[in-house]
């Protein structure tokens, strides 16, 4: 995701302080959008204001200018492409790109986006989880409006998606162990049982379905030895969600995850039956995972192994994330000398080391570190 820094958004009620003259100031209109979605009103056009941003600006029929999403989406899409790179067809709100035939990305061009009110709301709910210096950490992250509109919507081309990006990487973050395998458990089920066609489930849902389970109860039921019990609980929450196509999302539980799912009667009906009868199967449904079959029954120890260097991997590329965005200067170039940088990535070949000789002394044909680092990742 990539967040332009020259556009500034705020909330419907929050007063216009003063901003510098190359900032562009934008003020959300959510009244008559579905919730979490808003549409974006001009108050101050920046004096360094990317073309990308300014082409996107249509007319809302009373004199004013809007910023239209699905413009903003399209302007990003016409950008000059680096040898070795592909684009391919928009979809939604991201731009996929493929470079060197083999390294995939989804790019969303975002805006930053001031909502006091709605992280506010957020952080006074009575919880068990996350506790009060991670919530406050989560709120100080703020929030980005991504190009999207509600579906259906007669706005929706206009219409802006409200998006907890980095604060939802820190509450992932937080989750404790049993918690962390509960939701992977959760993806393997989706992937190998469900088999989603267009993302009617999708890990999102499942993610969300996890947060709530581990906001409503203590952090200490949630260890090695009850892990299937919460297993069955998430299952059914997840039946639940597909009976009455009700799922709130957790940043702001007006939003209802389901309404725009795209599930249709027989499908619906199909999965219900499907997570009703893995419900009455009890711990003997994690048998229905091919991968967990295979490595109790066969490999146990090799996938252990490989699992805990993919987990350490995609929290190391998380970290080196967070610190890129600290270690940028104005000219959105990142300071690679950086210690904790260089910490970061040396512990990233280190890893990526041990994977390659493991893979050879194995018998695997191991062509070179990079190709192994996307393939581990993926």
């Amino acid at each position: 995701m990539g967040v332009n820094n020259r556009v500034f958004c705020l909330e419907d009620d929050v007063k216009s302080s003063a901003f510098p003259g190359e900032i562009t100031v934008l003020r959300s209109l959510s009244r008559r959008s579905y919730h979490g979605h808003c549409r974006l009103l001009l108050e101050k056009r920046g004096t360094t204001i990317l073309s990308e941003v300014n082409d996107a600006f249509c007319d809302d029929g009373y004199g004013r200018e809007l910023l239209s999403s699905d413009l903003f989406v399209n302007n990003w899409s016409n950008e000059d492409l680096t040898e070795g790179e592909v684009q391919h067809e928009r979809a939604g709100p991201s731009i996929p790109k493929t470079m060197l035939g083999y390294l995939h990305s989804d790019w969303v061009h975002a805006l930053p986006y001031y909502c006091p009110s709605i992280l506010s709301k957020w952080a006074a709910r009575p919880r068990h989880w996350p506790p009060p210096e991670v919530a406050q950490r989560v709120v100080s992250l703020g929030a980005v409006l991504t190009p999207v509109g509600f579906k259906g919507s007669e706005y929706q081309h206009v219409e802006w998606r409200v998006c907890f990006n980095a604060g939802e990487i820190e509450l992932i973050s937080n989750l404790n162990d049993t918690q962390n395998k509960l939701y992977v458990l959760l993806k393997m089920i989706k992937n190998d049982v469900l088999h989603p066609r267009k993302k009617e489930v999708s890990s999102y849902t499942l993610k969300n379905i996890v947060l709530w389970m581990a906001e409503n109860n203590p952090q200490a039921s949630f260890h090695t030895k009850s892990i299937l019990q919460w297993l069955h609980e998430a299952l059914d929450a997840l039946r639940v969600a597909l009976v009455t196509l009700e799922l709130p999302y957790y940043m702001i539980p007006e939003r209802n995850l389901m309404a725009t799912s795209g599930l249709d009667e027989e499908q619906q009906r199909t999965w219900i039956s499907t997570i009703t009868d893995m419900l009455h199967e009890g711990p003997r449904v994690i048998l229905r995972l091919p991968k967990i079959r295979q490595c109790i029954v066969a490999h146990p120890e090799p996938f252990r192994w490989y699992s805990g260097r993919r987990i350490e991997l995609e929290l190391l590329g998380l970290v080196r994330m967070n610190r890129a965005v600290i270690c940028r200067d104005e000219n959105e170039e990142i300071d690679y000398t950086d210690a904790i940088m260089q910490a970061l990535i040396r512990r990233e070949n280190e890893v990526i080391t041990d994977v390659c000789v493991r893979m050879i002394m194995e018998g695997s044909r191991v062509i070179n570190a990079q190709a192994i680092f996307y393939r581990i990742l993926m």
